[in-house]
């Protein structure tokens, strides 16, 4: 059994740039359950020059508070937001400057959104003093929860006038701590050394940089780019220490687990399997977003050993190219030696039957700009054997009906996790930032198929600096690639496939794992499929509408009969999604301040379509031994 291995090439290109200030439209959100936010902190520049006049109207410092109250207006209910401000307490003198650099306050804490004491402590502010960008991001960092992924969103008019701390100098320490934090910085009407300055902290952390004109661009930019900061990765699961050889290594039943993997250094996981049973073992690593992705060449690999530590001779590779686009990699085995009869061999038979595998899994191939150490999540299932497979493999793909509903808002996951669930067969709209990986998932039962396609709108910021690789990518239950497609966008309509009408399953079934037809062979598990929607970062930053047209072909019918009657849902140790906080009810509420009204934004369509279609080489450069 096989994984069809493919891996995205990637593409950008640009020059740093004002991002137009094209007005958006707000989408309502209807409930999304499950979804998980970072934990977020905005940092506001209240130095002097804050009181400066905007273009738009009113000081600059005015304009920021109109953002921030347009952001918290917007935001989702169960957002995790905290405010902190620099320059509050002393003048710009020189005499000043000493207690100026350590001006910073945490005006509101990271915790569940308090909409009113938020807006009200932005509403306090007055600029006055230094602008200590680099203390500011410390102080930000420290009132951030200590562990998971947390985010920054710093807003700032000019350069550091307190150094050292470099800012960043202080964003490298942030990078240290892997995909974690990350920072994404908004320039207002800044110079080129303060848009310098402030693009190298967000690209060391790995998250973007916006230019905002005037204070009108400020309002539409603080909401998106915020929206981008709380759909991180969120890397979660059962704690679990991988053990450096066989002997020591953890047992893991069926369900997901977080480790930490540092470069070229295997480490081993244990699972038990029954006689006649399959085992699923997925690593997944999401990398954090760097500036120079071209070189940004990561690889993972699984091997899989027997009793006694045997070498069972089944590998499997997955490289990513330009993963510094911010790429969540995943390597994975299927493991179905226990249901191979006994050989008379004792060491091959170490191989074989019900008992006790382990799984290595290595960061092999690490990229020079890659943290020495990344949260790794680990998917485990364990499949009985079967007493009735069910109805015979399919034998095609199931045929794309275009749905004609009117689009659904619906606002992806940022990761594996907390992908968006899409109900049914629909149209289903979002809007994705330049840098984002989104995640959304359909449940598929045994007889049901999947087929889909991504239709990226035409948006008013169009030609070769807006240049961006578009994908995406589909997944099934233990999160291997079935198939994915990949193109250029320079922002006029383009539609993923290219090619077909749509990226699509056969119908699943147990015995698809022994189909003639090896394309269908990992479409053998019912469950949540995910579908990813990549759109790679520009130096010139604008969103860009999305909509899924999803069709779920088929009724349900009878799947396979497990020994012992277990149920499939057991397979991965239950049907839920794991949740970051551990609080299920973190959800966006299902009114105007649902997350979508963040993220949404209506593009008028320009009368005459230039159409640029500039073909990416796809990578096929996964391979498997035996």
């Amino acid at each position: 059994m096989s994984f069809l291995n493919r891996v995205l090439a990637t593409t950008a290109a640009g020059v740093i740039g004002l991002l137009p200030a094209a007005a958006p439209a707000l989408a309502q959100q209807a409930p999304q359950q499950g979804t998980e936010y970072a934990p977020t902190m905005l940092v506001l520049d209240a130095s002097g020059s804050m009181l400066a006049p905007d273009p738009s109207g009113g000081t600059k410092m005015d304009a920021a508070k109109n953002a921030v109250r347009s952001f918290v207006t917007a935001a989702p209910s169960a957002a995790k937001v905290g405010l902190t401000a620099y320059g509050t307490s002393t003048g710009s003198s020189d005499a000043e400057k000493a207690a100026g650099c350590q001006d910073v306050k945490v005006l509101h804490p990271a915790e569940t959104i308090d909409k009113p004491a938020l807006t009200a402590a932005s509403d306090q502010i007055v600029p006055s003093g230094y602008t200590p960008i680099g203390a500011s991001l410390r102080t930000a960092a420290a009132a951030l929860p200590p562990a998971g992924p947390r985010s920054i969103v710093l807003v700032s008019d000019g350069l550091d006038t307190c150094a050292p701390p470099d800012p960043c100098d202080v964003a490298r320490e942030l990078s240290a701590q892997g995909a974690e934090i990350v920072v994404h910085a908004i320039g207002f009407g800044v110079d080129d050394p303060s848009r310098a300055q402030l693009t190298c902290i967000a690209q060391t952390t790995g998250g973007t940089y916006t230019d905002a004109a005037d204070g009108k661009t400020l309002e539409q930019v603080l909401p998106r780019v915020s929206a981008v900061a709380l759909r991180t990765y969120a890397a979660t699961g059962t704690p679990i220490t991988g053990a450096s050889g066989y002997r020591d290594a953890p047992v893991a039943t069926p369900g997901q687990y977080l480790d930490v993997l540092d470069r070229k250094k295997p480490q081993y996981y244990a699972v038990d399997v029954p006689d006649g049973g399959t085992a699923y073992f997925t690593g997944t690593i999401s990398f954090p977003r760097k500036d120079d992705s071209l070189s940004s060449n990561d690889r993972l690999e699984l091997r899989v050993y027997g009793a006694d530590g045997q070498d069972c001779h089944t590998q499997e590779q997955e490289l990513g190219t330009r993963t510094g686009d911010g790429v969540a990699l995943t390597v994975g085995s299927v493991w179905t030696g226990a249901a191979e009869p006994g050989s008379g061999s004792s060491e091959t038979d170490k191989c074989r039957g019900g008992g006790r595998y382990y799984f290595a899994l290595e960061w092999a191939l690490a990229s020079a700009n890659a943290p020495a150490r990344l949260p790794v999540e680990l998917s485990v299932g364990v499949e009985p054997a079967v007493t009735d497979p069910g109805p015979a493999a399919g034998q095609a793909g199931v045929e794309f009906t275009a749905p004609t509903s009117p689009a659904a808002a619906v606002v992806g996951g940022g990761s594996f996790n907390v992908a968006a669930d899409l109900p049914g067969s629909g149209r289903y709209s979002d809007t994705v930032q330049r840098g984002e990986f989104v995640f959304y998932r359909v449940k598929l039962d045994w007889g049901q198929g999947l087929s889909y396609r991504v239709r990226f709108a035409q948006t008013p910021e169009r030609g070769s600096e807006y240049t961006s690789n578009i994908a995406t990518s589909l997944y099934n239950p233990y999160r291997a690639e079935i198939d994915s497609d990949t193109m250029a966008y320079t922002g006029t309509e383009q539609v993923l496939p290219t090619f077909d009408p749509a990226i699509s399953t056969a119908p699943i079934r147990y015995l698809n794992r022994e189909a003639s037809d090896s394309r269908y062979a990992d479409q053998a598990v019912a469950g949540w499929y995910y579908i990813a929607v990549k759109l790679s970062p520009t130096e010139k930053v604008a969103p860009v509408p999305i909509e899924l047209e999803v069709d779920i072909a088929g009724e349900p019918e009878p799947g396979p009969t497990y020994a012992g009657n277990t149920a499939s849902d057991d397979t991965f140790g239950g049907d839920s999604k794991p949740l970051a906080s551990g609080d299920s009810s973190d959800q966006p509420d299902g009114t105007a301040e649902g997350i979508s009204t963040v993220v949404g934004i209506a593009v008028g369509v320009v009368a005459v379509v230039l159409i640029v279609a500039v073909a990416l080489v796809v990578l096929l450069m996964r391979r498997r031994t035996r």
